[in-house]
């Protein structure tokens, strides 16, 4: 089990400490687990560990197969495998059976639950309030429980902490019970209590949320209304040669772009990774042709190129203020309920703020990244998880590449290759092969 909340002072000088326990610092703390010669230890703010609770609705599925586990792509021998975790609960045989490479998201959060309460290196109960540099090590100051504050030493960082829900910000400055998604069971008894249920998103998370509720809407009296700023509800692409572009050579080939160009890209890209699987979609529209057959409904509307201008809360009910971008047209809508199904984005703990002048910052105040994962003003020191998609592309907070990426800092870290990197996986080039280069013809100007 993972050390209690009120372990001891430690002043004992890890090779790292690693702050936050998401999938990406579980599947390092996984994979660093047999290596003898690296002593890394992860502190985690909560008593224990729950992955995206407010969505794991009964039928949702990962959006990866299960080789997109902690540690596979890196180790298929690894202890600590999904399958492995199968194997040891006594369900590997009907996972078989099922047919499918797609873990349901409860099993998935069951078993990152399963390794991290078993991995020795792993601290639950400590929230990070401060990180500071002595001269020989970071000095990783904890607060919490009955040991009062608790220091860790590390000659590394490993930033873990994950992201945070994005609010609009007319709709916090509102005020009112407004949700996000990822909050979304916890509230969900008390939504349907609603008269009107409003859902802003364009991805995965909205098409869930609105179908749960449409699912349930006979046995109600709310109307549902979605609402998404994308001109259409774009599938995600999952085209064999698209998902290439979740590969080594095309995060290399996306790092030597200009700033420019690969914040055009990430905006084109969206149907990649913020899309929503065609199963949902499909059924989506399988239900409402259900509702429409038995004549339960369904009292629903869906709204494309449609953005949430303005909000105003008073007390009772939400005035939104909305801009449909195809027809210019401005409108408003009034409701009880309203769900915000609008990302995460990736934030820089205030707890940095004593060793800024040693993490290396881009112009937009944001990580600046490495090729190796490392954001420190000296290579190697400072490591961050999911904080890169502006610098390493969309496959940032892929899943599927996690186990890629903490081979990469692993092999830093221990100066050789724990695990084998992959240089290159994918059938198309990315950028002008280097047998096509030829010197441009001239073109001879007429005088």
């Amino acid at each position: 089990m993972g050390t209690p909340t009120n372990a001891q002072t430690s002043e004992r000088v890890h090779d790292f400490v690693a702050i936050g326990l998401g999938p990406f610092n579980l599947g390092l703390a996984c994979l660093t687990d047999p290596v003898e010669d690296l002593d890394g230890v992860f502190l985690e703010a909560r008593e224990r560990l729950e992955w995206h609770p407010g969505m794991l609705l009964d039928d949702s599925t990962l959006q990866v197969p299960f080789l997109a586990d902690l540690v596979t792509m890196a180790d298929p021998t690894s202890r600590w495998s999904f399958l492995n975790h199968l194997k040891e609960t006594g369900r590997l045989y009907p996972f078989y059976i099922r047919e499918s490479f797609y873990p349901l998201r409860r099993e998935y959060d069951e078993y990152c639950r399963w390794a991290a309460e078993r991995l020795p290196s792993v601290r639950f109960g400590c929230p990070v309030t401060a990180v500071e540099h002595d001269g020989e090590a970071y000095v990783v100051r904890v607060a919490g429980g009955s040991a009062g504050s608790t220091v860790f030493r590390g000659r590394r960082l490993v930033l873990g902490v994950g992201t945070r829900p994005r609010v609009l910000d007319c709709v916090r400055d509102a005020g009112g019970p407004a949700i996000h998604s990822a909050d979304y069971l916890g509230h969900k008894a008390e939504l349907q209590q609603r008269r009107t249920i409003t859902i802003v998103g364009s991805g995965q998370s909205a098409a869930e949320v609105y179908l749960d509720l449409l699912a349930e809407s006979p046995a109600h009296s709310y109307d549902l209304l979605w609402v998404t700023r994308s001109p259409r509800f774009f599938p995600m692409e999952y085209t064999k040669l698209t998902l290439e572009m979740t590969s080594p050579e095309y995060t290399r080939y996306f790092q030597g772009l200009s700033e420019t160009t690969r914040a055009s890209l990430l905006r084109e890209q969206r149907a990649l990774y913020k899309g929503i699987s065609g199963d949902t979609i499909n059924a989506i529209s399988d239900l409402h042709y259900r509702l429409r057959v038995t004549g339960d409904g369904p009292r629903t509307t869906l709204v494309t190129s449609t953005e949430v201008t303005d909000a105003a809360w008073d007390g009772t009910t939400y005035s939104l203020g909305m801009q449909h971008h195809e027809t210019g047209e401005r409108f408003g809508v009034e409701t009880d309920g309203l769900v915000l199904a609008t990302g995460y984005a990736a934030q820089v703990p205030e707890f940095l703020e004593p060793v800024r002048d040693r993490i290396a910052w881009d112009d937009r105040g944001r990580f600046r990244v490495s090729p190796t994962y490392s954001a420190g003003v000296v290579d190697g020191e400072v490591f961050v998880q999911n904080a890169e998609e502006h610098s390493h592309g969309f496959v940032a907070p892929d899943l599927g590449m996690g186990a890629y990426r903490n081979s990469v800092i692993i092999a830093r870290m221990a100066g050789r290759e724990v695990y084998p990197v992959e240089k290159r996986i994918a059938v198309q080039t990315f950028g002008v092969p280097d047998h096509l280069r030829t010197q441009a013809p001239t073109r001879e100007v007429s005088a």
